[in-house]
């Protein structure tokens, strides 16, 4: 599909530790929602991002480890292909991963004199998170907040100090655990809450992009 007016580019970036018996072929049908998204008739083919900079989507093999730092132009549908790639990666997952997801609003341009003082760009930030059970995307989700409030109360306080607060973070997640194995949704694909994605960050500047 063509896509040279969307109006976002959108950069996809995360690793995803997979089993040791997955092989190409799953991981292409796993993301088959992103290459035919790109207009691809293979994961192959799509495999290279918009820009050379950045390695794209790569399988290594020796590590079983799915790698994507990778942008492709596209609109708000695109939230549906990374629903259903999360479902599928589920499957093939080791251990629970973050997949980091930016819209970059490509209409938008911070240094343009002409435009309105008050105009703001679209830009927009997911994660995305992924395991073979809820437990281990709940995990992840656990250390995420945790480096978080840690990197933030470290402004006020010795790490020393804040054992407690880890504590009562890990109180919350013990909760959340407990409520979904005494609820029907363990029966149901393994997304545990905030799987599907959630808005993180925000602010009033721009994410910068992942360049390796």
């Amino acid at each position: 599909m063509s896509r040279y007016n969307a109006p976002f580019e959108i950069h996809v970036h995360g690793q995803v530790p997979l089993r040791a018996d997955v092989n190409y072929e799953q991981i292409q049908e796993a993301l088959k929602p992103l290459w035919k998204y790109a207009g691809a008739r293979s994961l192959a083919a799509a495999a290279a991002s918009a820009y050379e900079e950045e390695p794209g989507i790569r399988f290594e093999t020796t590590e079983h480890l799915l790698d994507m730092c990778w942008t492709v132009p596209g609109d708000e549908d695109f939230k549906q292909a990374l629903d259903e790639m999360c479902m599928s990666l589920n499957e093939l997952s080791e251990r629970g991963a973050a997949i980091e997801v930016s819209f970059y609003d490509a209409e938008f341009d911070e240094d343009d004199e002409e435009a309105p003082e008050d105009e703001e760009s679209r830009d927009d930030f997911i994660m995305l998170f992924v395991g073979p059970d809820p437990a281990a995307i709940m995990q992840v989700q656990r250390d995420l907040l945790v480096q978080d409030v840690i990197h933030t109360m470290e402004r006020h306080f010795d790490a020393s100090e804040l054992s407690g607060v880890v504590a009562e973070i890990d109180k919350l997640f013990t909760q959340r655990f407990d409520a979904l194995t005494n609820s029907l949704d363990l029966g149901k694909p393994s997304r545990g809450p905030g799987s599907g994605g959630g808005s993180h960050g925000g602010g009033s500047g721009r994410r910068p992009r992942h360049l390796h």
